[in-house]
């Protein structure tokens, strides 16, 4: 997405509990302060975090001292070609589902707010298609 950065939190799932889009000048590990503090209020029995290998670092020291969790860091491997991460696909499936919307395709909007707003909306859209297979 040129120009701007989404910050998702999942369930094991994959179905969407935490988003956060901000702009591509402000650093991952700075955005992702923010939805990991939301994250923290809104979920206050959750004890461990999965994320991605680009929120190493001081970010792993910064959440076991500020919010008193855990955050693992779900690494690639070393070795060329694929394969499935444990916990790293859930994360890039739900990118895929939202990939599908059309309105979420190209970044069509001006405030990132807006943004947030249809990927609520991909989501519920999903999670309806989801529900009304099974009735």
């Amino acid at each position: 997405m040129r120009g701007r950065k989404r910050h998702l939190g999942v369930d094991v799932l994959g179905l969407l509990l935490i988003i956060n889009v901000h702009s591509a000048g402000l650093q991952d590990r700075e955005g992702a302060k923010s939805v990991l503090e939301m994250w923290a209020a809104k979920f206050p029995a959750l004890e461990l975090i999965w994320a991605d290998g680009g929120y190493a670092g001081k970010l792993v020291d910064w959440v076991s001292t500020n919010l008193q969790r855990v955050l693992s860091i779900v690494k690639r491997p070393r070795k060329s070609g694929f394969k499935v991460l444990q916990w790293r696909w859930i994360v890039e499936r739900m990118f895929g589902w939202l990939n599908r919307s059309r309105r979420l395709s190209k970044d069509f909007e001006a405030l990132c707010e807006t943004s947030e707003t249809w990927i609520r909306i991909a989501m519920i859209q999903l999670m309806i298609r989801r529900l009304a297979k099974t009735t």
